[in-house]
């Protein structure tokens, strides 16, 4: 666990208490991977408490560049507790377990993604037009509090079982609009971002741009 030294200490009231402090292993069964990528991974869950389904997202906090990890952490988890919105993601909690910070999250189906993976055939333009429209209600609503997703693409466009679009992954998001950082998934980056370090800020300009890139990835 980060020392007391640290910037953003647990010791920090304001860091403690964005974290409960039960055991997430006594709360949450059946877990089983459902996605993985550089952060850790996700898993399918069940909370116990109410027989919720839920998704759990394990980040790792040991090893190498361990405090910036922690601090990508406590980002995030500042980043979701601030969502509100139909359209993106519902952020339930986050708990720590032996250097294991698990963010709990509703449960979705899968991604834009997966539904190219699983029909092997671009989706009908009616399709697009749906999953697009959800997007775009949730990076409106992002950027009036002038919050920018910075990632968005078809595996960060989730969908629920009724069909709700929902915006995920907000690993790389910035809570404060304009921003200067490279970050995000190249093939969809605008222009700005990639040009950031050198030429400066960017907005909320950068997640139309991505979507757009979406558009053409979906058909």
């Amino acid at each position: 666990m980060p020392s007391n030294a640290r910037a953003g200490s647990l010791k920090d009231p304001e860091v403690a208490e964005l974290f409960f402090k039960d055991d997430p292993e006594k709360l949450f069964v059946d877990l089983r991977e459902i996605g993985h990528g550089s952060f850790g991974a996700v898993y399918f869950a069940r909370d116990i408490r109410n027989n919720e389904v839920v998704a759990i997202k394990k980040m790792s906090y040991s090893g190498k560049q361990s405090n910036e990890k922690w601090q990508d952490i406590i980002k995030e988890v500042k980043f979701l507790q601030k969502l509100r919105h139909p359209n993106t993601i519902e952020y339930k909690g986050c708990y720590l377990r032996e250097h294991t910070a698990w963010l709990v999250m509703e449960y979705c189906l899968g991604s834009a993604s997966d539904l190219l993976e699983v029909h092997k055939k671009p989706l009908q333009e009616v399709e697009i037009a749906a999953i697009t429209h959800g997007a775009l209600q949730g990076l409106a609503y992002l950027h009036s509090h002038n919050m920018i997703h910075r990632d968005v693409k078809a595996g960060n466009i989730l969908l629920t079982e009724p069909g709700q679009v929902k915006l995920g992954d907000f690993g790389s998001a910035s809570i404060i609009a304009p921003a200067n950082s490279f970050v995000g998934t190249p093939y969809w980056m605008a222009p700005e971002v990639i040009l950031a370090m050198d030429e400066g800020q960017y907005d909320g300009k950068v997640d139309v741009w991505s979507l757009g890139i979406t558009c053409i990835e979906l058909a």
